[in-house]
């Protein structure tokens, strides 16, 4: 799905991919980071991302994070995966919520000033890891809110306290709310 973010001039697309080639994504991964001055990628773990509302408000946390000049990295992209995780190191970041040899479900976030290139860089990774998009990777099933659950640190208690019934919603809501307290940590 896109979105133009207009308060900071960038469209942002997001995506899923199912059954990725892993060693594909990542040298993928490397030579876009090589070649895109104007478009930011980042991959990360489907399976540990709360529906696309989650990246959505990582994305939009980490370009506050530019225009407020209270970035951590270099990078809208890896600000991005930064939020998405809600740790303020890359490396841990990284290890919560990026791909790893046995990714085989992967979230993309594609961040850029020009619509045109997001789709060429979307098609390229389309080709690149041998899937069409499919953005059901990052919706929510019971054994992916477990580990939600467990990877974000959300207590039982936690869900209850925060829902009406509906366990799906209160887990998107908590894993926005730790990934917008990363902005008052720092």
């Amino acid at each position: 799905m896109r979105y133009y973010m207009e308060e900071y001039g960038k469209y942002v697309e997001i995506t899923g991919y199912r059954n990725i080639a892993f060693t594909s994504a990542e040298q993928f991964l490397k030579e876009s980071r090589k070649r895109t001055q104007t478009t930011d990628i980042q991959f990360l773990d489907a399976d540990l991302i709360a529906t696309q509302e989650h990246i959505y408000f990582a994305v939009l946390n980490a370009l506050q994070a530019f225009k407020g000049e209270t970035n951590i990295s270099k990078s809208p992209a890896v600000e991005t995966i930064l939020y998405a995780s809600a740790q303020r190191q890359i490396q841990k970041a990284i290890e919560r919520c990026g791909i790893k040899p046995q990714t085989t479900n992967m979230a993309v976030v594609v961040i850029g000033d020009d619509p045109k290139q997001i789709e060429t860089l979307l098609q390229a990774v389309t080709q690149c890891v041998g899937a069409e998009p499919d953005e059901v990777v990052l919706a929510l099933t019971t054994s992916k809110m477990e580990r939600i659950k467990k990877i974000f640190g959300i207590t039982d208690q936690e869900v209850k306290a925060s829902t009406d019934g509906n366990s799906e919603r209160a887990i998107v809501n908590l894993v926005i709310e730790r990934v917008a307290l990363l902005a008052t940590r720092l």
